[in-house]
């Protein structure tokens, strides 16, 4: 590590150490806003906040003010669904804290009464460097699922990634958003699935095709807990997660046979070739995280990578995307676009991936707590 990074780890881990051995947190526990600062993802003690919910999306002074009441209206199992990270949450969690640990440094006397925040990725124009994370069965938590996504991103023009297992087919949402979404690809073992999605989504128009590279199946333990405290019947939403999957729109008539099908143990550098060679498609990579993959990324001529490790939702290393970016951008620099998600709650997040060298920044939990329904979501 470099001697910036030696000393940001530990600060960071002697902070820590002071924080667990003080005898104020317990105090501070006691107080019900600290216990909301480090429990906010438990649905239990999230009650207490009842009374601060905001009444309409004028009332919200920032992000976590529609966290609040998306932990009340949307169904407890679903809102597990969303919330959960892995083990103790700890990569989901550091994701957003590590933040905290760059600071700014504000210049004087810049004129700013013009300001342009578009930006061009993959040889289109957005008016934001903000972009929607592929977030899966939308329909669980809004009747429109990403119906209604699409339309608020198409309306600002924001970049929007659409879910592989999304619960809205891909022809219906470009509708929605006014022209081709971002597709992300789900790797499967049994290439003709793969070979069907792709026609399906160039048929639609789609230019890029982002795949996921890192595994999406984890011990995820908030999901678990979540579930249990859910008093309503499911049976007739959910038939098992083969028969679930195998509903769903981009993955129906594909010959996918379940769950064993979306295996990720397989996939390879050579996936990654067959895959450039089977599509026209601009090919970018989502779950890149260290510079020795960065570097293959180009080595390989993939046409840019997303850092990320899926919100905190398919690992627990610890380690924030932010940090990773840091290590990966000397090693890219401007070749490809360097896309980064994973924690980002505050317009100060966004700065300072840009400042680090993020060509865009995506949010995934954040949109759809703004379009939960309470108790009307399918799946």
């Amino acid at each position: 590590m470099s001697d910036n990074t030696d000393r940001l780890f530990f600060q960071r881990r002697s902070f820590l150490g002071y924080l667990a051995s003080s005898p104020l947190l317990c105090a501070a526990m006691l107080e019900s806003a600290p216990v909301r600062l480090f429990a906010r993802d438990n649905r239990a003690l999230l009650q207490a906040d009842r009374e601060m919910l905001i009444k309409s999306p004028e009332e919200a002074l920032n992000l976590f003010d529609f966290e609040r009441i998306a932990s009340h209206s949307i169904p407890t199992s679903h809102y597990g669904y969303l919330t959960t990270g892995v083990d103790d949450d700890l990569t989901k969690n550091i994701n957003h804290a590590a933040y905290a640990d760059y600071y700014m440094r504000p210049r004087r006397l810049v004129d700013v009464r013009k300001i342009d925040m578009g930006v061009r990725l993959f040889g289109n124009n957005y008016a934001s460097p903000v972009f929607l994370s592929p977030l899966a069965s939308q329909k669980a938590f809004n009747p429109e699922g990403e119906l209604a996504t699409a339309r608020a991103a198409g309306k600002m023009h924001f970049p929007m990634l659409l879910s592989t297992v999304t619960s809205t087919g891909i022809e219906e949402v470009n509708a929605a958003y006014g022209e081709p979404v971002i597709y992300q690809l789900y790797p499967t073992p049994k290439w003709r699935i793969t070979q069907n999605i792709l026609r399906r989504v160039e048929a639609a128009g789609c230019e890029v095709l982002v795949l996921t590279v890192d595994v999406p199946i984890s011990n995820r333990e908030t999901l678990a807990r979540l579930i249990r405290q859910d008093d309503r019947d499911c049976q007739t939403c959910h038939q098992g997660i083969d028969e679930d999957l195998k509903r769903k729109p981009m993955l129906r008539n594909t010959g996918l046979g379940g769950m064993a099908d979306m295996n990720f143990m397989f996939i390879d550098w050579d996936y990654v070739k067959r895959l450039k060679d089977e599509t026209s498609m601009k090919l970018v990579l989502k779950g890149i995280v260290t510079a020795e993959d960065a570097r293959l990324c180009l080595e390989h001529g993939v046409d840019g990578l997303i850092v990320s490790n899926h919100g905190g939702r398919a690992e627990e290393s610890g380690r924030a995307t932010i940090d990773s970016l840091a290590e990966i951008m000397p090693i890219i620099g401007d070749r490809i676009p360097v896309l980064i998600d994973g924690g980002v709650r505050r317009g100060t997040d966004v700065f300072k991936a840009l400042a680090l060298g993020a060509s865009a920044v995506g949010i995934g939990r954040p949109y759809i707590w703004g379009t939960g329904r309470i108790r009307t979501a399918g799946c």
